[in-house]
């Protein structure tokens, strides 16, 4: 599958460290763990030997992974098999290892690729921005589809109903023209605008909210929003949202959010609490919608012209041959 040969988050960063971690992939198991020099790394949660998990093991004093059936150890950047304690004066051969998969730490989140691949991590411009204020909410464990999250998240005419009284209201449910364009990691929407009364933490009066959104990998996307000046205690107040996904399994996801706020100030539970709460009205529709796996064939579900970007991703998905999570 291509999915194997893309980033895929699976973990906090700081869950990651001396204590096997497992996990679970595209329906893969797998464990993570730091070696001695605090990289992370992955492996399969198998042993190649008798098939124990290796997440049951320790992690050494140098830094590797031992199972906890016969204690073989292997190190995290080749999966080699470094040591057989019943055999004391064995030197395993490169044969013996565990199958090891490709990981680093980016967004306070440490990501995984099953398979080589050229694709890069999700491109999240407000990461470097030191105007903006990174914190991580999350994870959710959600049933449904990652492509099903996704496209969610692009949508504005749900607004109005799903987070009526804070991104939306009956009142003005209308979704005026905006552009869409393709790019090479999914699509770019810009010109969105919604009519809200409590845009964000900080909102002192209802206002039109200007967005843009950017599809940035099949399962990742991020949103900015710049509300009406005057209509927010922050002066100046702008937000960028990232979504990653891990895609466990087809209807299966977990889903964090990179917040990249104008706010330097108030904890960070208040920050999280706001979207907790939205996402939070978004994930039951989310886990009522079937079939649970996002539909490719444009006829299989309607359209309008408000769906515009939701269709373009899904059109996008086909094109890049997307299998996980579509039907």
């Amino acid at each position: 599958m291509m999915e194997w040969t893309h980033w895929h988050p699976v973990a906090r960063a700081g869950e990651v460290g001396s204590v096997p971690l497992p996990v679970q992939l595209l329906e893969q198991p797998l464990v993570l763990w730091r070696d001695a020099a605090g990289h992370p790394r992955a492996l399969t949660d198998q042993c190649p030997h008798r098939g124990a998990q290796l997440s049951l093991g320790r992690v050494t004093a140098g830094g590797q992974l031992e199972c906890p059936y016969h204690g073989w150890q292997f190190e995290g950047e080749s999966g080699h098999c470094t040591h057989v304690p019943a055999l004391p004066a064995f030197t395993p051969p490169a044969t013996h290892c565990a199958r090891r998969h490709a990981a680093c730490e980016a967004y306070g989140l440490v990501w995984v690729r099953l398979a080589p691949g050229e694709a890069d991590l999700p491109r999240f411009a407000a990461e470097d921005d030191p105007r903006l204020r990174k914190l991580l909410c999350g994870p959710y464990d959600v049933a449904a589809s990652a492509p099903r999250i996704v496209e969610n998240f692009l949508d504005m005419a749900h607004f109005a109903y799903v987070h009526e009284g804070w991104l939306g209201t009956r009142e003005a449910p209308g979704v005026d023209d905006y552009r869409v364009e393709p790019t090479p990691t999914g699509l770019l929407a810009t010109g969105c605008k919604a009519w809200q009364p409590q845009s964000n933490l900080h909102s002192t009066a209802p206002a039109q909210v200007e967005y843009t959104y950017e599809v940035t990998a099949p399962y990742a996307a991020v949103l900015t929003k710049v509300p009406e000046a005057g209509t927010t205690a922050v002066d100046g107040w702008r937000e960028s949202i990232a979504l990653y996904i891990c895609p466990v399994t087809p209807v299966q996801s977990r889903v964090w959010f990179r917040l990249a706020v104008a706010d330097f100030t108030s904890p960070d539970e208040k920050l999280q609490a706001f979207q907790h709460t939205i996402f939070t009205q978004d994930q039951p529709v989310l886990e009522s919608q079937t079939p649970q796996r996002l539909p490719l064939d444009l006829r299989a579900e309607l359209h309008t012209a408000a769906d515009k970007a939701s269709s373009a991703y899904r059109r996008f998905l086909r094109q890049r041959g997307v299998t996980f999570g579509v039907c």
